[in-house]
């Protein structure tokens, strides 16, 4: 029976994932879109990938170009690159001839500007369509999906439904399928070799199969059947889809699960051997450590039972890897039932954790905003060419290239040597996204900068502003301004209806911008760009400093865009409360002022209360009597809560033990109550000396190169590491840490030794020398106590 076939259907949809490839002879570009009606296939035909060429190129360019037999189409436009130089555009028939445009014209000496755009994202960003896209075109049904071709498309305001699948699978030592497990709103299974015999109970949410090869056709089949959008795992890229396709090529599948039964492509990273990148045709693999970090979430270790306890309060029974294979095993042979649950349940808690930091909201939210991939890992870069480059164009400009080799580093942000001492009453100033609104207050921007530079010297009152490091910025001929306004306002409204993920993207986007215009990976890189946002930065806080100290209060410390002020005495809540608003709302009036009459802008800068600490510790680099920078602690009390804050200390830092931790905190407490600590920290180090504290001992550190790299300096982690293989090796099990990964090890008398093969005793002082020792010289000193002295062995009387 054919395929109905409807003309020119017009629908909306939200993008998933696009491709474009060349078609007898032509390109072609496949975008896959969630819409209403189930998913459908958008089928672009004939669009050309463009370059674009310095007229006075054009004619060797030609040449160079028809002699290696790539054919093109050349086109004059009213458009030049940075330096105002005019420009022609250079269409290719093919995208493989345009990745060759390049290869042939650059050892000559000729720039092919933007020709590393793909052409699916140019097609999508001209017509500004970020994720939300209308379409219209020649549609066929066909089997699970609409199929469209002849597809005209626009941007659209679509926000979509998605479907989603948490997979996990279990496997040999070897590699060897185990079982599959698959958790969705729809549908919950594992699919596992072995029979139903095996299994004492009934268990209907288990698929038996007769074999890894069954396996794998059963889940083309589950794919096929309930169809989702959105594939999630933990790790589930570089290792379950990756052994996925190695078994199948193994059993001769081609493990048909995209939409249209088409195929997976796993490539890996030029860069990272560990990494590798997935393409899945209609569908979209999210893994949750790379969306949490580009989500800015951070935890002391990416091991799912980690983060699943961190977030949700529970994790896995198996811990340690080896422990973790030999039970999967066990279980395989003898106990497939408590496999099959284990396998569901890591499903179960990676859905948990998307769940509960609403991650897919984020991803499309992020998506929705700049036009990036769903699966975009960072993605700061691509995000805001998203966004410039289409209006860039429109103002008659070509992107410049990347110029890594002319990079020039920029000031980082401001970092004022602060005043240790144990303060009473700090109050803590906050610039709101200080480098977004210097941008929108000073004009800054790529366009901007080339415009303004255009302008004789001293128009800067009518047409330029100057910036630093001789940028001059176009008062009016600007793009970054008004996108930083416009993600500001929605930033405020979703803050406002509590719309957390979309609050997150747009701070996430919008203080990405700096970070990108100083970054020699993007394509407008200048140094002037972002040396006149840091520096401003600078001259702001440097100037906010003796504003507020013309007032009398005394800053201890500043950092890129906070301001600590102790208030030289004790204040109760309410009393601080009132200087803080009165202190910022004095501070912004004057920079509006200053702004309206120096410059004649209006300040987009915005001082605002964050904290007050009842206490608060300034300590010195450990060693010196010179003050810290990026490390403190404070006592906030907000009605009956207390909670001590603790930034860059050891109670926060991964390489530090629990030992030290617990006391540091419990230490803190005592000297921020002003309640006795001799006692205490006599007690702690001779509890630890005498053992009750062994369970707070272990060290965890990354081994962040292969084993074999560590040469000739060898830190304690490194001999831990060696020495649980060697002891692996002769157990006739799999080496665990050769290509890096997390150690856990304590001191012992002859040295670092990995916990799971501890063999000495431990050097308790080791832990009081290196541990407990520096905690407490970070504090007690500012009450005019020393550790040693309340350690030392006491005297007898006689």
């Amino acid at each position: 029976m054919a395929a109905e076939v409807s003309l020119l259907i017009q629908s909306k949809g939200f993008v998933l994932t696009r491709q474009s490839r060349d078609v007898r002879g032509t390109t072609e570009i496949t975008l896959w879109v969630s819409t209403d009606d189930g998913p459908a296939k958008l089928v672009v035909q004939g669009d050309k990938p463009v370059c674009f060429i310095r007229q006075q190129d054009q004619a060797q360019a030609e040449q160079l170009l028809r002699q290696a037999g790539i054919a093109a189409d050349w086109k004059s436009l009213p458009m030049k690159n940075f330096r105002h130089e005019p420009m022609t555009a250079c269409y290719c028939t093919s995208v493989k001839d345009s990745l060759q445009v390049s290869q042939y014209l650059t050892p000559e000496g000729i720039e092919a500007y933007e020709a590393d755009i793909r052409l699916a994202d140019r097609f999508l960003m001209e017509r500004f369509i970020r994720g939300g896209i209308a379409f219209s075109g020649v549609k066929q049904q066909r089997n699970g999906y609409q199929d469209f071709t002849q597809v005209k498309a626009k941007s659209a305001d679509y926000k979509p439904v998605l479907s989603v699948v948490s997979l996990d699978i279990e496997c040999s030592e070897k590699g060897v399928l185990y079982s599959v497990g698959l958790h969705s709103n729809t549908d919950s299974r594992v699919i596992m070799v072995g029979n139903p015999e095996e299994v004492k109970e009934a268990a209907p949410w288990i698929e038996w199969v007769e074999s890894e090869k069954a396996l794998l056709l059963a889940l083309e089949t589950w794919f096929e059947q309930f169809d989702p959008d959105i594939v999630i795992g933990w790790n589930v890229i570089d290792f379950d889809f990756r052994l996925l396709l190695r078994r199948a090529e193994w059993n001769g599948l081609s493990l048909r699960i995209g939409r249209g039964r088409q195929t997976p492509h796993w490539r890996q990273s030029t860069q990272n051997p560990q990494q590798g990148f997935l393409t899945l045709p209609g569908r979209v693999v999210l893994d949750g450590i790379d969306t949490l970090k580009t989500a800015t979430y951070n935890f002391r270790s990416w091991s799912l039972e980690s983060v699943s306890r961190e977030l949700l309060g529970e994790g896995k029974a198996i811990h340690n890897a080896h422990d973790r294979m030999a039970e999967i095993n066990h279980m395989y042979r003898h106990d497939k039932l408590s496999l099959a649950r284990y396998n569901l349940q890591d499903c179960k808690l990676v859905s948990r954790i998307f769940e509960h930091t609403h991650l897919l909201d984020f991803a499309i939210e992020r998506s929705r905003l700049t036009g990036v991939e769903l699966d975009r890992v960072g993605g700061s870069v691509a995000a805001f060419t998203n966004l410039y480059l289409p209006q860039l164009h429109r103002a008659g400009y070509v992107a410049p290239n990347l110029e890594s080799e002319n990079w020039i580093a920029s000031p980082g942000g401001y970092v004022m040597d602060s005043k240790p001492g144990l303060y009473q009453s700090v109050l803590v100033l906050d610039f709101k996204s200080l480098y977004p609104s210097i941008i929108r207050s000073f004009r800054i921007d790529p366009l901007g900068l080339v415009e303004g530079l255009l302008l004789k010297e001293g128009k800067e009152d009518d047409q330029a502003i100057a910036g630093f490091r001789g940028g001059r910025f176009h008062r009016k001929r600007h793009f970054l301004p008004q996108m930083i306004e416009e993600l500001w306002a929605a930033r405020d409204q979703a803050k406002r209806e509590g719309e957390k993920a979309f609050s997150q993207a747009l701070k996430i986007i919008m203080n990405s911008f700096y970070g990108v215009l100083g970054s020699s990976g993007c394509r407008f890189f200048d140094h002037r760009l972002a040396s006149s946002i840091t520096m401003r930065g600078h001259e702001i806080m440097k100037t906010t400093r003796e504003l507020i100290e013309a007032k009398g209060y005394e800053v201890i410390y500043g950092d890129t865009d906070s301001t600590f002020v102790s208030l030289k005495t004790a204040h109760s809540a309410k009393q601080a409360d009132t200087i803080g608003k009165e202190l910022v709302a004095y501070i912004n009036q004057w920079w509006r002022d200053h702004l309206r009459e120096t410059y004649n802008l209006e300040s987009a800068l915005e001082l605002e209360y964050e904290t007050h600490y009842h206490q608060f510790l300034m300590p010195t680099i450990r060693g010196q009597e010179t003050g810290s920078k990026k490390r403190y602690a404070g006592l906030v009390v907000k009605g009956d809560q207390e909670e001590i804050v603790f930034k860059g200390l050891e109670t926060v830092r991964t390489d530090w033990t629990a030992l030290a931790q617990n006391f540091q905190q419990a230490l803190y407490h005592k000297v921020f109550h002003a309640q006795d600590v001799e006692d205490y920290v006599r007690q702690y180090v001779e509890d630890t000396r005498s053992g009750k504290h062994d369970a707070l001992l272990v060290y965890r550190k990354r081994l962040r190169r292969n084993l074999s790299e560590y040469q000739k300096n060898v830190p304690p982690h490194v001999r831990a590491a060696r020495m649980a293989d060697e002891v692996n090796q002769k157990a006739g099990r799999s080496l665990q840490y050769q290509n890096g990964g997390w150690i856990e090890y304590v001191i012992t008398l002859n040295g670092p030794e990995p916990i799971e093969a501890q063999q000495s005793p431990i050097d308790y002082e080791h832990y009081v020398d290196k541990q407990l020792k520096p905690v407490a010289d970070g504090i007690l000193p500012f009450i005019g106590k020393y550790f040693e002295e309340i350690t030392a062995p006491q005297l007898g009387l006689f």
